[in-house]
């Protein structure tokens, strides 16, 4: 119907969608190690795979693992064992589907749930889409609380309870499924999920120049065990010579890129000693 003469036409009504896939565009802007593109609902494209499709059909696990089989020979020249390129490309998936659910929650204090068939694979590139789903929690004043599909939750602690379901429930199938490859038990698997969550929330944090907030929010929200994470984000600081303190961590879980570089173990890998941290730390700065 035409708009009579003298009116405005009237705004589109936000929808939680619509919401989230504002927030998106913004967290994948901001996060270049975030390779992640917003996708329409719909199937996953010729040569892609669903989230689902690695919890439910064999065949499209075992060539989620063989795609990035492909890519370490390619960037590293040399065959990995299977259960090395499975811990490098479930590292990749856990890092970035947490922050797609952590980083609306850091940002905005919105906790998206990302179903696995919100989430699409690029085989070949190993980058992501994202479907922005229909529904988050949020808080009380949140100025989307009203919005059909928002889920209120009464407090903080609330909220960050929300956000680690939501993590656990995605990430369970995909690692019960996976887990057989990596020869790796479930303390371990999900040492990693902890891992990738709270290191997603650091980073993010770097990137917005807010690293202390994003210490103390990761702090709360994993302060210690909280099955099935089997510790908590565990950050202290570390004095370098110049009196300089940086914030650091130990991983619970390994993606094993030592395996592929044996010279540059992963800055808060167990192996990577406190000396040896200072002294990269220092370097970089």
């Amino acid at each position: 119907m035409a708009t009579a003469p003298g009116t405005t036409a009237a705004a589109p009504a936000m929808t939680t969608a619509a919401a989230l896939t504002s927030t998106y565009r913004r967290l994948i802007a901001l996060c270049d190690a975030l390779d992640s593109r917003i996708a329409p609902p719909g199937p996953a494209p010729q040569g892609g795979i669903s989230g689902a499709d690695l919890t439910q059909d064999d065949e499209a696990l075992h060539a989620f693992v063989d795609a990035e089989a492909v890519r370490i020979r390619e960037r590293h020249g040399c065959t990995p064992r299977r259960d090395v390129a499975a811990s490098r490309v479930l590292h990749g998936y856990l890092w970035s589907v947490s922050l797609l659910m952590s980083g609306p929650w850091f940002m905005e204090r919105r906790v998206p749930r990302v179903h696995p068939d919100d989430v699409r694979l690029d085989l070949a590139t190993g980058a992501f889409e994202i479907v922005p789903g229909s529904d988050f929690a949020c808080l009380p004043d949140d100025p989307a609380a009203g919005l059909p599909g928002a889920r209120v939750t009464g407090h903080a602690e609330a909220l960050r309870a929300e956000l680690r379901a939501a993590v656990v429930d995605h990430v369970r199938p995909l690692l019960a499924a996976i887990g057989p490859q990596l020869r790796r038990g479930p303390r371990a698997l999900w040492g990693m999920a902890l891992d990738d969550l709270a290191s997603g929330i650091w980073h993010l944090g770097r990137v917005l120049d807010q690293e202390d907030r994003a210490l103390r929010a990761a702090t709360e929200l994993l302060p210690h065990s909280i099955p099935p994470f089997p510790g908590g984000a565990d950050f202290r600081r570390l004095a370098g010579r110049d009196g300089e303190e940086y914030p650091t961590r130990t991983r619970l879980g390994c993606c094993l890129y030592y395996k592929l570089d044996s010279a540059q173990a992963c800055l808060t890998c167990p192996r990577t000693c406190d000396t040896e941290r200072i002294r990269r730390l220092e370097t970089k700065a």
